[in-house]
């Protein structure tokens, strides 16, 4: 029996129910917020770090005490699990090399010497002890870098000759002009020598076109920024995509082809606003390839269409990030690349504050994989046996135990840590990735990540904190078209502006339908050197 005014047992229950759902769903808010709260301050932590800190990936451990180092490594291991050992595959750990010497290089040798001579006066060529004459016993030589930049004129002068018999009997008389070398602009001031200054300082020192013009300007040689402009899209349109188009039609047929994207703004591009991000879409060849290639294609957006469109029907290997565009390519073999996903590891790492833990686990096996990639370049094959070969069989045998490892401990740890934390984040990748990043042990010819590209890209992208956008959309073509060419001398070892001089005073004397294999810049580097 209940007495008046109080609720019943039933009422009781349901209010006890009631309040249990208000506290499972206060308490599933408070994890939520507390795992934002931890997604914000990794966050925080990062940009803080991205603005201050060192820029290097390079792990290093910067702990002065090694007992604090030990202690914060046992605490981590209690906080996060036991530290996992790497499997032993018998592979040997090979010393760091010595570091660089440092001080003065001597001046390269194939530099022209001039001698500039210092004698004594006669009348100190008195010995100081005795007054004798003295004989000279040899000479000191410094040598020291002595640079002149100077501007000349070139007078094409054309003599022209006529009939004096003509010219007293005829009607007409015949004027004959003699002929001179087709130049890679006609009716511009710009000499093929002048057109490479001005497309090696933009495109390989990071120059804009205005400072240029300043710098014709201080020495004396007024060229108006729009001028400068007409030289470096003329060159592209005219001549360097007659390059560009050749080294394309190479890097299709190559084994293995790098590709990645970057970002740039072109201001006045129709239908499009001045702030919209466009993009630079880079490919490369192997490391390894006797033909190297470096090609930037500029597209207005990142959709798959664009590496469809200039890759076609690319059957080889394509090397490149966990962006799908690039995977849509369905003829291609594809790879991942592991410096993406050690990054994220890398970034988790940062993050903590007491270091250690499952980053630096996940860093240990990506430091044993990188000691087995640098070995397997220095390995040779055995007899019958080709280098892709050898270095598969090296694979084989070292990284793909480690590899193992590695899937058996993303595997245990994933369940465990917070999916939108730093770490969450790089377990999630690496697993969901785990197919494309491994298939590199598969084929000697692959490669372990995209760092060779990525590095190539880099170049362009401290070019574009210079200029910072292209005017229009033939500016971003052209540029794409000299960066391609400036990248590909870089990968071949050859000098930009010697390579510029030589395909601007050639190219204009050939026809468009010939054949211009010989000045492409892997052959220009054997030509040189015959």
């Amino acid at each position: 029996m209940t007495r008046s005014g109080e609720p019943s047992v039933a009422e009781l229950m349901a209010q006890l129910a009631a309040n249990a759902a208000e506290i499972a769903a206060l308490k599933a808010e408070k994890e939520a917020l507390s795992a934002r709260v931890v997604k914000l301050e990794e966050e925080l932590e990062l940009a803080r770090l991205h603005r201050f800190a060192p820029k290097s990936e390079k792990h290093v451990d910067r702990l002065f005490d090694e007992a604090e180092q030990v202690a914060n490594e046992d605490e981590a291991s209690g906080e996060d699990g036991e530290v996992v050992d790497l499997p032993e595959t018998g592979f040997a750990t090979i010393e760091k090399p010595e570091g660089k010497k440092r001080g003065r290089k001597p001046l390269p040798e194939h530099l022209p010497r001039d001698r500039v001579e210092y004698d004594l006066a006669d009348g100190q060529k008195a010995c100081p002890c005795c007054r004798h004459q003295m004989h000279r016993t040899g000479e000191a030589v410094t040598e020291q870098l002595h640079i002149e930049v100077r501007a000349k004129v070139l007078q094409n002068v054309r003599f022209k000759y006529a009939c004096r018999h003509c010219d007293r009997t005829g009607i007409n008389t015949p004027v004959v002009l003699a002929p001179m070398p087709a130049q890679p602009l006609p009716g511009s001031i710009a000499t093929a020598s002048t057109l490479a200054f001005a497309l090696v300082h933009k495109y390989v020192d990071g120059t804009p076109l205005y400072r240029l013009a300043q710098a014709f300007e201080r020495a004396g040689v007024p060229v108006s920024r729009g001028a400068l402009g007409h030289w470096v899209i003329g060159s592209s349109e005219r001549h360097l995509s007659r390059i560009y188009d050749a080294l394309k039609l190479r890097l299709r047929s190559q084994p293995l082809i790098h590709g990645d994207e970057t970002t740039v703004q072109v201001l006045n591009e129709k239908d499009r606003e001045a702030t919209s991000t466009s993009f630079m879409w880079a490919y490369r060849s192997g490391e390894d390839s006797g033909e190297p290639i470096v090609l930037l294609d500029y597209q207005p957006g990142r959709g798959q269409i664009y590496p469809q469109a200039f890759l076609g029907d690319y059957r080889g290997i394509l090397m490149s990030d966990g962006y799908t565009a690039w995977r849509t390519l369905a003829g291609a073999t594809h790879i991942g690349c592991m410096a993406h996903s050690r990054r994220r590891f890398i970034d988790a790492l940062k993050t903590r504050k007491k270091g250690g833990g499952p980053p630096e686990q996940a860093l240990k096996f990506f430091e044993q994989l990188y000691r087995i990639e640098s070995q397997a370049k220095n390995e040779k094959p055995e007899v019958g046996e080709t280098q892709a070969d050898c270095i598969r069989r090296f694979r084989q045998q070292h990284s793909v135990p480690i590899l193992i490892a590695l899937k058996a401990w993303l595997d245990d740890i994933a369940p465990k840590v917070l999916p939108d934390s730093k770490i969450g984040d790089a377990v999630s990748y690496t697993l969901n990735q785990w197919e494309y990043l491994t298939r590199y042990t598969e084929d000697g010819r692959m490669s372990i990540d995209n760092n060779l590209l990525e590095r190539d890209i880099r170049i362009f992208a401290t070019g574009r904190k210079s200029w910072l956008f292209s005017d229009t959309v033939d500016g971003a073509r052209a540029s794409a078209v000299v960066y391609s060419i400036m990248l590909t001398c870089r990968a071949c070892g050859v000098e930009p502006l010697a390579y510029l001089r030589h395909v601007l005073s050639e190219l204009p004397q050939r026809a468009t339908d010939t054949d211009i294999t010989d000045l492409l810049p892997f052959n220009f580097t054997k030509a040189a050197a015959a």
